[in-house]
């Protein structure tokens, strides 16, 4: 029996360009996989392999995680600063201005 072809896009956006790519996989195959599959990581080569962190459609999920097809496999970016250390910081700036 074969394995049933998966088609699936990998995504990855930097502030200055975004690449999209169609990639092709197998039933089973993880995220991990496919984003290897996709070869994005010559193109960018800020991503180094294996340190990803990704999701699909806007979720999270482990680089482990089976695909589906039709599934868009997002590539995130490493936060400039922390969520919580921003809001520090607006805070001890709207403090001073008073």
């Amino acid at each position: 029996m074969e394995a049933e072809t998966l088609n699936l896009e990998v995504v990855y956006a930097r502030a200055d360009a975004q690449t999209v790519l169609t990639v092709t996989a197998a039933t089973g195959d993880s995220v991990a996989a496919v984003i290897a599959r996709s070869g994005i990581a010559k193109r960018h080569p800020e991503l180094q392999a294996g340190v990803w962190q990704a999701g699909i459609f806007g979720r999270r999920v482990s680089m482990a995680t089976p695909v589906a097809d039709g599934d868009r496999v997002e590539i995130y970016r490493p936060l400039a600063l922390d969520p919580k250390e921003a809001r520090r910081r607006r805070a001890r700036l709207k403090k001073s201005r008073r």
